[in-house]
């Protein structure tokens, strides 16, 4: 193909990726969210997509693929048509563990997607059924080492935020404990306030209303520093695990080679939600914390997409979290 041929070919793609965006979206836009309805990335992905909705025109409808922690879902999102109609709510476990963790993955969190935009993140609780004899942190870890396997810990699926942040605390504390996995937080957490598992690490969306009401006992917070929320409720790294700090960091992913007019289009629409004070003051209600506005951006998610599947993979080694 000559020069000129090559010249006349991209500008007829430009002008179709351009006349995509102008006319984007003409029907309803689907976010797939790789656990079961009721968690914490389903609760969180359900109320940026009713009020990025309300910004393109189109309802944004969820799609719960569970499986695999995420990456059921997340496999699924990177062969669907990259017509900006199929995004994907990729969050830490499967977009930045994950490569560390599977030895064969059926998708590439940075080769196959295009980064949209970073919502804010969200610290974790570690907490215990009601009756759990545990009442402190110290208490727990001395119950793990007393009990090897022993203590049973759910969560949201295999390789999930839960599963990792919960992988990081044994290997931190020096336990074994028994992870119990679930196709989504929800369930997770349904069998901690039954009694059918010891406790479990969730997210503070999700996490605040079970403690409030008394279903749950907090023992401590995964932030740097304690929760407005939970101002009795020392952090992780208060108690036996100085320095001991994570969060579950979210983003709107579509799969490569969707027309970047598209990309900007929704991005553009979210970030005029965020500057929305009324909707961010209920987001820190649920102790979700806020970036500087130049974070939630697709470039800044593609960047810390790319040093969060590197830094798990350091992690991992070090701290010996495997499938299991």
């Amino acid at each position: 193909m000559t020069s000129k041929l090559k010249l006349a070919a991209l500008a007829l793609t430009l002008a179709a990726g351009n006349a995509l965006a102008q006319a984007w979206p003409t029907k309803p836009v689907m976010w797939i969210v790789p656990f079961a309805a009721g968690g914490p990335t389903d609760a969180m992905a359900r109320s940026i997509a009713e009020r990025v909705s309300r910004e393109i025109g189109q309802p944004i409808i969820i799609d719960n693929t569970p499986g695999a922690g995420g990456t059921v879902g997340a496999a699924k999102a990177a062969r669907a048509n990259p017509d900006g109609y199929t995004m994907l709510v990729g969050h830490m476990g499967y977009m930045g563990a994950a490569p560390a963790l599977y030895k064969k993955l059926n998708y590439d969190p940075v080769k196959d997607f295009a980064p949209v935009f970073r919502f804010p993140d969200t610290p974790l609780v570690l907490m215990v059924r009601k009756e759990h004899p545990a009442k402190d942190v110290k208490a727990l870890v001395d119950f793990g080492k007393a009990n090897p396997d022993k203590l049973f810990i759910s969560n949201a699926g295999v390789g999930s935020t839960s599963h990792l942040i919960a992988a990081l605390f044994a290997a931190s504390a020096g336990i074994k404990v028994s992870q119990v996995p679930y196709k989504g937080a929800g369930p997770a957490l349904i069998d901690v306030i039954g009694g059918q598992v010891d406790g479990m690490f969730d997210q503070t969306n999700t996490a605040l209303p079970q403690i409030k009401e008394g279903k749950v006992r907090p023992l401590a917070v995964t932030s740097k520093v304690r929760l407005p929320q939970l101002k009795d409720v020392p952090t992780l790294a208060e108690t036996v695990l100085p320095g001991f700090e994570a969060a579950t960091w979210y983003g709107i992913y579509s799969p490569k080679g969707t027309p970047q007019p598209v990309l900007d289009k929704v991005q553009a629409a979210y970030l005029k939600v965020m500057t929305d004070k009324a909707f961010t003051d209920k987001m820190q209600e649920q102790a979700i914390q806020l970036l500087p506005a130049d974070q939630y951006t697709g470039a800044a998610l593609g960047k810390h997409t790319e040093s969060e599947v590197a830094r798990w993979k350091a992690v991992a080694a070090k701290a010996n979290i495997t499938l299991d």
